[in-house]
């Protein structure tokens, strides 16, 4: 395929920046203001380093750091720059840095200033380059690029060529990193830009994390496609968020911001009076949170579906009525079926597998082409994992997971991975991690653990503390308790459903008391 220039996704963010490029793109606390000429030297100048150390089209950039506006502007750079972008969880340990690092053999690795185990991690793997960047903007990347042109010229790209690696893990606790292509994340930010009736004096408040989808490619990307600003927040403070409220048109959120949001004393009406548009995602959005945010705020959250394959698959009208668990309508150009085991449509009301085509729809996983094609039916349908129904008006309402996985704080945990985790302890002859409702987090895990014969009582506190050494503290179980054996069907599987009825009385009364 020829390379097309204006199919970068920088080039296309850069046709919208405002004509004043003084303009701000992002605000933060303390009255520093990131530009768009800010963006444009910024870009110019880490691209330029980037190319210098041997980046070439289709060369891997791990990013492993802290939210800041130069991690925003790292981004962008290694778009122009012809790279494919691979943000990872700060939360990650060096075990779990290490198989990414072996996986996408990077080119260059960017890590936080204060981490350490990471320079050990590369020279082990043969990666020349690392640099740093703190959460204050200060590293080894600034410095290296602060000689650097403040011209580039934005490398060509095609539709097909990729943008970005985000890695999700599978169901055999094996991460995958999902391929997304320049022309998928513009197709993306296009209609949700359009869909959401994003207006040039709009000001989004971003608070959440830019390593995955909701807050890098649905929140970042669709205020780039618009040339606005952004209120920056580190991280989600409801204190803070709730100040700077009433600067802001938009707040983009996981279900857990909008419980702590609807349970402080300061989110009134008149806080929220500039508001146009609260958007909720990431995880199930509870019915009892849809309703106290309401009354709380005077505002409907505007419920939205996507996952890390496809970015956004759904979302629920601005301009109509909304109500708790639907999670709206496919956006134009997604075609969208829930089927039954057969790929047969099901009648609005029953629940089936959704499957979606879209031009947002990935790639493929990063050097596993049978699991893609695993994923993908006969006739080009990808096959989400995820059950759901259509209600009379054809709205979707996801009502819950094919796949093993739950959702903890809007970030995913299989609990295969953990599983492994749990099982390799001394004395343990199996175990079985399920969700639980958490009503901050939305789920969070609890894993039944069954002993060998004569092994020592299992210390629970030791093993959570130990498991947060080895995984990140999102996919530690809240709870673990010891069973004599795990429920199984005839086939031999652990049946997760009785397990999660047998244990939510013990689960509920825990949570109450932590």
């Amino acid at each position: 395929m020829t390379a097309q220039p204006n199919a970068n996704l920088f080039d296309i963010f850069r046709a919208r920046f405002p004509k004043d490029t003084a303009q701000p793109l992002m605000m933060l606390p303390g009255g520093r203001v990131v530009t768009y000429a800010d963006v444009e030297a910024g870009t110019a100048r880490i691209a330029s380093l980037l190319v210098s150390l041997g980046v070439k089209p289709g060369d891997r950039v791990v990013v492993q750091v802290k939210k800041s506006p130069e991690a925003v502007i790292l981004y962008l750079a290694a778009l122009r720059a012809g790279a494919v972008f691979l943000p990872l969880n700060t939360a990650y340990r060096a075990d779990e840095l290490d198989y990414f690092l072996a996986d996408t053999e990077p080119t260059v690795v960017i890590c936080d200033t204060g981490d350490t185990a990471v320079a050990s991690l590369c020279a082990a793997r043969g990666i020349r380059h690392r640099l740093t960047l703190g959460a204050d903007g200060k590293g080894s990347l600034i410095d290296q690029s602060a000689t650097q042109p403040l011209t580039f010229v934005t490398v060509a790209r095609g539709t097909t060529d990729l943008a970005a690696i985000l890695y999700s893990s599978g169901t055999t606790g094996k991460p995958k990193g999902v391929m997304l292509s320049h022309g998928n994340l513009a197709a993306n930010a296009q209609t949700l830009h359009k869909l959401w009736k994003f207006k040039p004096d709009d000001v989004l408040l971003h608070t959440l994390p830019i390593f995955h989808v909701h807050g890098l490619f649905v929140a970042l990307n669709t205020t780039l496609m618009n040339g606005s600003a952004m209120i920056f927040h580190a991280k989600f403070v409801a204190e803070d968020v709730i100040a700077d409220l009433p600067r802001a048109t938009v707040f983009m959120g996981v279900p857990t911001y909008y419980v702590r949001l609807a349970a402080h004393a300061a989110l009134t009406p008149d806080v929220c009076r500039k508001i146009r548009l609260f958007l909720s995602g990431s995880a199930p959005l509870l019915a009892e949170t849809f309703a106290s945010f309401a009354a709380r705020s005077g505002h409907e959250i505007v419920e939205r579906y996507g996952m890390t394959e496809a970015g956004m698959i759904t979302s629920a009208d601005i301009d109509k009525p909304r109500h708790a668990g639907a999670v709206g309508w496919p956006l134009p150009g997604v075609t969208l079926r829930i089927v039954d085991g057969d790929n047969r449509d099901v009648p609005k009301g029953e629940t089936g597998e959704i499957q979606i085509k879209s031009p947002s729809l990935f790639v493929g996983y990063w050097r596993k082409p049978e699991k893609t094609a695993e994923d993908f039916t006969a006739d080009g349908f990808f096959k989400t994992g995820d059950l759901a129904q259509f209600e009379p008006d054809g709205m979707v309402n996801i009502v819950g997971r094919a796949k093993d996985m739950m959702i903890s704080g809007g970030f995913n945990v299989y609990p295969k991975e953990i599983e492994a985790v749990i099982d390799g302890l001394p004395g343990v002859d199996e175990s079985a991690v399920v969700g639980m409702p958490h009503a901050d987090f939305g789920e969070a895990g609890l894993a039944i653990v069954t002993l060998n014969a004569g092994a020592p009582p299992l210390d629970v506190h030791a093993v959570r503390e130990g498991l947060k050494g080895v995984l990140a503290n999102y996919k530690v179980p809240k709870m673990i308790v010891v069973a004599k054996a795990l429920p199984r069907n005839a086939m031999g599987k652990v049946q997760k459903n009785l397990l999660r009825a047998e244990y939510r009385p013990a689960w509920d009364a825990e949570m109450k008391t932590s």
